[in-house]
């Protein structure tokens, strides 16, 4: 990292303002040959800029953060410019002409991970944080930049040092006055630790689906009403309507907010017997969408007695919501399908009746993703460790010999160390920081 990076923090185009980043040792020279001098440190300063060429580029704000005291821990500045294209444009140029080079994605961040200014969870946090497009994405990414799940994950690694310690010494001083019991006194702790794990992995899905976005299948046999619930949901016609079964053959995804929460909800073709092969192909997507969802709800058509709604039966799982739909009209399957026992609403969506969907379906919404405690995993690379660690520690729970506990334990605060980046390999490093965007 002896070199100096830049790069645009705001987004191309046509702005007010642009904001231009510099951060590494060459940070002030490139400030003072553009600005002059350098400011007093971390104090807004206008000043004329000008290229190497002497010619003005613009009048911007520029500020000084020396090192340590800046985000990447490195001498850094941040110049903000009028927001043309051409504006920008000077100033990158004149930028790469004194020696500086254009950041890669990610690179500030990393930088600040590797100066110790954050760790890995928190360089995370970063990047959910600028992806966040509901209140509960940033509030949970918030959260995780401020500590939360370091602070619980450290608490874990403590706790097997504190065991580690006791194991240690009964293997390395067998021959010393220490109580007989001095390796059992391990286990307590780590029990409780177990249970611990347990729980949290449990609860690993909701960080993801608050992260990712809640998903919900509308399934059910052609001609339920699933596609226009869909647009009345989301308030326009995202997919087409008509009398024709089959009309939808692919799978429709929709993002809408409800309470604070990014919910993915996925129109799908109607279920049922085919020999028509974009129709089976549809089909088959609709099955495998609706299998990977969350929460499904099972349109019928209430005024039908043919039984298509059965071809979509084997897909509802107990906890699904079941949308009697033209509840207006004569009934046909509706006491059949209200007899199977899962939670039914009878609506019409052509009367309006998709505004007792969408509160009956953020209530689902809520209680699945909402907790007063901060999850333990909000990616899968935690979950994964998650998993590891809580197997090393079943593991060093149940072994029969003092060494073979001892190096479990050694190997489930690694584990856990990883999620923090205390130890990481490098190809993880570059899997987490290619998915930022330039200028962070």
């Amino acid at each position: 990292m002896s070199d100096t990076i830049f790069a645009p923090a705001t987004a191309p185009g046509r702005a007010a303002l642009a904001v231009v980043r510099l951060s590494g040792p060459g940070s002030g020279e490139a400030l003072t040959a553009l600005a002059g001098r350098l400011p007093s440190a971390r104090r807004a300063t206008v000043r004329p800029l000008r290229g190497p060429d002497g010619a003005t580029i613009d009048e911007g704000v520029v500020l000084w953060f020396p090192a340590p005291a800046s985000y990447t821990g490195e001498d850094c500045a941040e110049i903000s410019i009028h927001g043309g294209p051409a504006v920008v444009d000077s100033l990158i140029e004149a930028l790469a002409s004194l020696g500086l080079r254009l950041a890669d994605p990610g690179e500030f961040t990393r930088r600040a991970f590797q100066n110790g200014k954050l760790d890995l969870t928190q360089a995370e946090a970063v990047a959910d944080l600028i992806d966040a497009e509901t209140k509960a994405q940033a509030g949970q990414a918030l959260a995780q930049l401020g500590g939360s799940l370091s602070r619980r994950y450290d608490a874990w690694r403590e706790i097997l040092i504190d065991a580690l310690a006791v194991l240690e010494a009964a293997v390395d001083f067998p021959d010393e006055d220490l109580p007989e019991d001095v390796a059992a006194r391990a286990r307590p702790a780590l029990e409780r630790l177990l249970a611990e794990l347990d729980g949290a992995l449990l609860d690993q899905a909701r960080g993801q689906r608050v992260r990712e976005g809640f998903r919900v299948a509308l399934i059910g046999a052609p001609n339920a009403g699933k596609s226009s619930l869909l647009n009345a949901l989301a308030g326009r016609d995202a997919a087409i309507v008509t009398p024709t079964p089959g009309t939808t053959r692919d799978v429709i995804e929709v993002p809408l907010v409800l309470a604070g929460y990014r919910v993915l909800l996925a129109d799908t073709a109607g279920v049922r017997d085919t020999d028509h092969d974009i129709e089976a192909e549809g089909v088959r997507r609709a099955r495998a969408w609706a299998e990977a969802a969350d929460l499904r709800l099972w349109v019928v058509d209430a005024s039908a007695s043919d039984g298509a709604w059965r071809f979509a039966e084997d897909l509802v799982q107990a906890d699904d919501m079941l949308i009697l739909n033209k509840a207006d009209l004569p009934g046909g399957a509706d006491a059949k399908v209200k007899a199977l026992g899962h939670e039914a609403l009878a609506v019409s969506v052509a009367r309006d009746g998709a505004a007792e969907v969408r509160e009956r379906l953020t209530k689902r919404v809520i209680a699945a993703l909402s907790a007063s405690e901060f999850p333990a995993a909000t990616r899968l690379r935690h979950a994964g460790r998650l998993r590891e660690a809580r197997a090393r520690v079943a593991s060093a729970v149940n072994a029969r010999e003092v060494e073979l506990a001892a190096e479990d334990v050694r190997l489930a605060a690694r584990a856990l160390e990883q999620v923090t980046g205390r130890v990481d390999p490098e190809d993880v490093l570059d899997r987490v920081f290619s998915t930022f965007c330039i200028g962070k």
